[in-house]
């Protein structure tokens, strides 16, 4: 196996994801403007993304070294082609939930594989961190590459003009899998379990352990601030800042940017400064944005804005909470998969998944919801509650890992 080679794959198809997972808030605020729907039924859609993300990881996670990394990719991908085109030609909010749904599956499938495969790719501890931190960080540069292809072919004249994007979109997932196919791999070896019993057994056992509860836990709360944020920064940029829809769009790139050098800069910081002291800082930078800079974007007084650069700086600040959350998902990660043995990546990545999942809906639907009643110029502040839960969480972890509470 060529370690370079699967490396490049995973950075494909995490690429193509991004760009496709991370499209709901978009598609949020073109349902809302093309299909009628409000806000809390615009948020359904990120149900359909995560539900799927859940339920697959969960029935699949365990025993997905039994089917093989490299195959289980390949149908994710394939799928996912067949799932833009049908946007292209459904047009409308049904073939939007269609979409997500499909991306959701195969999605499960790409990110337990991944994140299986970086264990047999890297040697050490830092090297895990860091490879997995730069691919969270491709991640996200797919995230904020989203915000500028959807509005590139979106047009006032024409408002089915977008869906051509759908177009490029299923062509960038056939070069994933044409990469794919033809790399060398060498599917690992190290099962769980006896058989598929024994294997869901083994995943149990593991979500059984103080140190994963907690984890999980603290996945959930992150991911319920990322999305949450992420999903509805696009519909706030639109009715808060009443910015044109695509400057609305290409502003929430700010955000996955943000987080892109957050995360890149994260896997080089903590090679020196304990992951504890970094993730500690970041999450109360994090919490001091919300606190003191959200408020002078919602009292913006926003003139006529046809450009990114009619744009009052102060309007540019509140995405950048990125740069300080963003370090927190790969490295809790990490930290926990590092201390497990390779046979059980697997199935803990596969909670990692359920969870971060189960936190994305809930988060976008608790926005959703906040926009709807308590009116879009204040539903953010909620977020400083899982932050200052995701604090606390921290130092368990940590009390937890010293402890080495996770045994092989």
């Amino acid at each position: 196996m060529k370690k370079g080679a699967v490396k490049i794959a995973m950075y494909l198809n995490y690429f193509v994801f991004a760009i496709l997972l991370n499209s709901v808030g978009i598609v949020i605020l073109k349902s809302q403007a093309n299909y009628g729907v409000d806000e809390l039924q615009a948020s359904i859609l990120e149900a359909f993304k995560d539900l799927p993300i859940a339920i697959v990881s969960f029935l699949v996670a365990s025993f997905l070294p039994r089917i093989g990394y490299k195959k289980a990719m390949l149908i994710g991908l394939g799928l996912v082609a067949i799932a833009c085109l049908s946007m292209y030609f459904g047009n409308s909010f049904n073939a939007a939930k269609i979409l997500f749904a499909t991306v959701g599956v195969s999605f499960a499938l790409i990110k337990v594989s991944v994140y299986s495969l970086i264990g047999t790719v890297t040697e050490s501890q830092q090297e895990h961190n860091s490879l997995m931190s730069s691919i969270e960080g491709v991640f996200m540069i797919g995230i904020a590459l989203a915000y500028f292809l959807f509005p590139a072919f979106n047009s006032d004249s024409n408002p089915d003009s977008w869906l051509n994007v759908y177009w490029l979109l299923a062509g960038l997932t056939l070069v994933s899998f044409s990469f794919l196919f033809f790399t060398p791999f060498e599917e690992s070896k190290e099962i769980a379990g006896v058989n598929l019993a024994d294997d869901f057994a083994q995943m149990f056992a593991l979500f059984a352990k103080l140190l994963t509860i907690v984890f999980v836990i603290s996945a959930f709360l992150f991911v319920m601030i990322e999305q949450g944020i992420m999903s509805w920064l696009p519909t706030f940029n639109s009715k808060v800042l009443h910015l044109p829809e695509n400057i609305s769009i290409m502003m929430a790139s700010i955000l996955a940017i943000s987080l892109a050098v957050g995360r890149i800069l994260a896997g080089i910081i903590t090679k020196k400064i304990n992951w504890i002291w970094v993730l500690s800082f970041c999450i109360i930078l994090a919490m001091l944005v919300v606190v003191f800079v959200l408020p002078k974007t919602v009292g913006l007084q926003v003139q006529e804005i046809n450009t990114l650069t009619d744009i009052p700086l102060i309007g540019f600040a509140f995405p950048l909470v990125g740069l300080f959350i963003a370090p927190i998902y790969p490295l809790l990660n990490s930290v926990v998969l590092s201390a497990l043995p390779k046979k059980l990546h697997s199935a803990m990545t596969g909670l990692i998944v359920v969870f971060s999942a189960l936190g994305g809906t809930l988060g976008s639907r608790i926005i959703g919801y906040l926009f709807k009643n308590e009116g879009p110029e204040n539903a953010f502040y909620y977020t400083l509650i899982p932050m200052a839960l995701l604090l606390v969480s921290f130092f368990i972890l940590k009390k937890l890992t010293t402890k080495n509470e996770v045994t092989s």
